[in-house]
This record gives structure tokens, C-alpha cells and sequence, in this order.
């Protein structure tokens, strides 16, 4: 990343704002939005999610493996401004089993990317069904996004959920409603609604 280009563009955003904002309040503003974004919000450029992803070789079977409520933050690419949330993943192991913070930290570098909710659930799916060779994967993700909730309609209580699928729990009837039967009981929600 260009950090010194995003400091320059800080600085010119701040001067075009023409607001009656003292000078050594914003100083040093320029510097501290290019780390913020460089070193921890868009931190995920920096990192390839396939390779946060370790496991064990198993036997093959056995049931599903979900980690609910991962904690989501992520800025949205239309208005760059945030959207936070949970993500609930689950996948069916073929004979490799991830290491269960490792799917936190998928999640964790697809979201710190510039991202729409949808693609982000659909990233996360593809590289637990990529580097883990699983026979399904499934990710749950709600957010409520600053977008609708600061800007425009101003809705600021509502929530996105977005569900991505693949092998077993995307062409299995039985198979998803299994699984989302089971996040849902996990989170307390009826998943009939």
C-alpha cells in the first residue's frame, strides 16, 4: 500500500472539507488515517486467507464442524464506511480438519478488505472449500452497515444476512437445512423465520 499517497489524499479530502477545524486538531490526522487503514482495516491485502488456514490430516467422515458468532468488521466498497457483524461458518471435513481459530482468521482477512457483505460470504466459503477439501461449507454472515444506517434511508437498526454454500450443504436439500437448523438452535433463533 501506499501509505504516503493516502496521506496525501487525507490531507487534500481534509482541506476540500473548508471546515472551521483547528489546525492542530488535524495535524496530524493525515499520517494517523493512512496507518488506521493500511495497518488494521485493510489489513487483509497484506495476507493470503489460504494460508491462515492450517489443519490435520483426519480419517475421513464425521459430522460438521461450526464456529458461530466470529466477530466481522469490514468496509464497505461503495461508501467506505464500515459494516460489523457475526459470521457463523460451519464446513463438513473431508480428511482435513481446520485449526478452529483459523477460520476466525479467514474471516478475519477476507473482511479486512474493501468488500460488498455478499462477496465476503462468498470468499469465505471458497477458501474453506479450497484449501480444506471439504465436502461442504457454509457461512451464515449478519451486519448492520453505517451505509444505510448513517447515509440515505437511515435505517439504523437493520441487519443484512447473506448465506453462501458449496458441495454437500449447496446441492443437498436435506443436508443444508440440516445445518442451518443447527446454527439457527445455536443462536437462539428459530430458523423457520
Amino acid at each position: 500500500m501506499d501509505r504516503n499517497g493516502m496521506e496525501q489524499g487525507i490531507r487534500r479530502f481534509l482541506d476540500a472539507l473548508d471546515a472551521d477545524v483547528a489546525a492542530n486538531e488535524v495535524a496530524e490526522t493525515p499520517a494517523r488515517v493512512a496507518r488506521a487503514w493500511a495497518d488494521d482495516l485493510l489489513a487483509g491485502y497484506a495476507s493470503d486467507p489460504e494460508r491462515e488456514l492450517t489443519w490435520t490430516d483426519v480419517a475421513a467422515g464425521g459430522g460438521p464442524v461450526l464456529v458461530r458468532g466470529i466477530s466481522v468488521a469490514s468496509i464497505c466498497a461503495h461508501h467506505l464506511l464500515p459494516f460489523f457483524g457475526t459470521a457463523d461458518v460451519a464446513y463438513l471435513p473431508g480428511t482435513r480438519l481446520a485449526g478452529l481459530s483459523k477460520i476466525g482468521r479467514v474471516v478475519d482477512v477476507h473482511a479486512r478488505r474493501l468488500q460488498t457483505q455478499e462477496r465476503l460470504t462468498a470468499a469465505i466459503v471458497a477458501t474453506l472449500t479450497s484449501a480444506l477439501a471439504c465436502r461442504g461449507a457454509i457461512a451464515l454472515v449478519r451486519a448492520t452497515h453505517t451505509c444505510m444506517a448513517l447515509r440515505g434511508v437511515r435505517k439504523e437498526r437493520s441487519e443484512m444476512v447473506t448465506l453462501a454454500a458449496s458441495g454437500l450443504y449447496e446441492d443437498d436439500r436435506g443436508a443444508r437445512g440440516e445445518i442451518l437448523g443447527l446454527l439457527g438452535r445455536s443462536l437462539g433463533r428459530d430458523p423457520g423465520r
